[in-house]
């Protein structure tokens, strides 16, 4: 119930639609380009989990190897920087106050997936 509960205020006032829409932008851009489908793929991937994080992580899929590596690194010129970026800035700014503590915490764990989504999973939490 607690997890639920923080998602929808994640979703009010923890900026969660405002990310989720920059993975969209990320990935509309990377269907358009057609080479970067995966990468969209991944970007949408990462836009569901900005809506609804509490509750959930990323592992590593057991299957992913250089190839997922490789195109991480392109990922990070791409859109990687400034998608990790948005997190990081919003963080912070949630920090400042006490009850935006835990949203603040939540766009920090999110910045490693901006980073490297390929060859990640999100999986619902124990």
């Amino acid at each position: 119930m607690i997890r639920f509960v923080l998602n929808v205020l994640w979703l009010i006032f923890g900026g969660g639609l405002v990310l989720a829409a920059g993975y969209g932008i990320a990935a509309l851009i990377c269907f358009a380009l057609i080479i970067t489908i995966p990468f969209g793929v991944a970007s949408l991937r990462l836009a569901v989990y900005s809506l609804w994080p509490f509750g959930r992580t990323l592992t590593a899929k057991p299957g992913a190897g250089l190839a997922s590596g490789s195109a991480n690194v392109l990922w990070v010129v791409l859109a990687g920087w400034w998608l990790a970026l948005s997190h990081i800035v919003a963080g912070v700014t949630l920090c400042v106050t006490i009850i935006g503590i835990p949203f603040g915490i939540a766009n920090f764990k999110l910045v490693p997936a901006a980073f490297w989504p390929l060859g990640r999973e999100v999986v619902d939490a124990p």
